[in-house]
């Protein structure tokens, strides 16, 4: 897969976050108990995100975070780029910095049609048009055990 572990993560993680509105905050003890991750690493991903003006956090007993705007204001590509970087979007797949049509790589101009079509699919992708199919046919967030 192209998305990196903290990718995955974060995006399981918003979605979370996305499909449980009426709770307000949602604490991450609870966020990485139901999608089964890591607290710490998850921890730290959700600060990208909050320091992205993604989400919002509040510590204390009732702390925890929630999405900074509604979620039909949140795409897929905002969530990757806040723990990635640009990189997937615009980016060599080799990590060449060079790579451009005039210096191409070995699949550059492969990797060109599938960036573009990537890039369109995360950035027409919101948090809400995942809601509610995600709820409706009750698809999981977590590994099958």
């Amino acid at each position: 897969m192209v998305l990196s572990k903290s990718s995955h993560y974060a995006l399981r993680a918003a979605l979370y976050i996305a499909r449980h509105p009426e709770s307000g905050y949602v604490s991450i003890k609870e966020i990485t108990r139901e999608l089964d991750l890591s607290f710490h690493f998850t921890t730290k991903l959700l600060q990208r995100l909050t320091q992205a003006r993604l989400l919002l956090s509040c510590q204390g007993p009732k702390g925890g975070v929630r999405l900074a705007r509604p979620p039909k204001n949140i795409n897929l590509r905002q969530i990757v780029e806040a723990i990635e970087g640009p990189e997937l979007f615009t980016g060599c797949l080799l990590g060449l910095n060079q790579c451009s049509d005039d210096h191409p790589c070995p699949v550059h101009r492969s990797w060109t049609g599938v960036r573009q079509r990537v890039t369109n699919l995360f950035e027409k992708t919101t948090l809400a048009q995942l809601v509610e199919p995600s709820h409706k046919n009750k698809l999981r967030l977590t590994n099958l055990e």
